[in-house]
C-alpha cells in the first residue's frame, strides 16, 4: 500500500493513528529517531520506543480524542490547533486545547512540538 507523504497527510494519518489508539500506525508515521517536544523544547520522548512507552499510556485513557480545530502548512512544518479530551491521572476526565508543530521530513515526522493550554476538568 502506498500512502501520501505530504506533510498534512503524514500528519493526518498520525492524528487518525492517535484517534483509533492504533500505536503501531502511529509509529509508523514517524521516523526511528524521531523526537517529541513539550513547549518550549522540554524533551518528551526519543525515537520510537520512548514514543511507545509514553504513547501506551495515553492509549489508556477511555475517553481520549482529538479533534482538529484548524490545521496550517509551510512547506514540511504542519501546525495542528486541536481540542483534546482525555483523563488526567489523579485528576478525572477534561479537556485541553493544544497546539502541535510538527516537522516532517522524507514523509515521516522527525520532530514534533506540543504546547497545552486552557485544561478544563469536568465536574463531578
Amino acid at each position: 500500500m502506498t500512502f501520501d507523504t505530504s506533510p498534512a497527510a503524514v500528519v493526518q494519518r498520525q492524528l487518525d493513528a492517535y484517534n483509533a489508539r492504533d500505536i503501531d500506525a502511529l509509529l509508523a508515521t514517524y521516523a526511528e529517531d524521531a523526537q517529541q517536544f513539550e513547549h518550549p523544547g522540554k524533551p518528551a520522548a526519543r525515537g520510537h520506543t520512548e514514543i511507545r512507552t509514553r504513547m501506551a499510556v495515553r492509549f489508556q485513557e477511555p475517553n481520549l480524542h482529538a479533534r482538529l480545530i484548524q490545521r496550517a502548512v509551510m512547506g514540511n512544518i504542519v501546525i495542528d490547533h486541536e481540542h483534546v479530551t482525555r483523563t488526567f491521572p489523579g485528576e478525572g476526565t477534561g479537556s485541553v486545547r493544544m497546539v502541535a508543530i510538527y516537522e516532517v521530513v522524507d514523509g515521516k515526522i522527525q520532530s514534533a512540538s506540543v504546547q497545552v493550554s486552557d485544561k478544563q476538568l469536568d465536574a463531578v
